[in-house]
């Protein structure tokens, strides 16, 4: 798994009637953009995340090239 600052995580609840959780990359502390990743949530809060098998990484929006 690698990942850069901005991307995001998202991790499918695994249980029925858990939603998924999404978090924002803000910090990656492995070598060559492995985990451990510093995450924030939604409501500000920040967490060392290891990530597992759950879950999923979302490439940030990069810039379009202008045509």
């Amino acid at each position: 798994m690698e990942a850069t600052i901005g991307d995001e995580i998202r991790i499918h609840g695994n249980t029925v009637g858990h939603p998924d959780k999404h978090c924002e990359i803000i910090e990656v502390h492995g070598p060559g953009g492995e985990p451990p990743y510093l995450v924030r949530f939604p409501d500000g809060q920040t967490r060392l995340l290891f990530p597992g098998p759950d879950a999923v990484i979302i490439p940030r929006q990069r810039g379009a090239a202008a045509g």
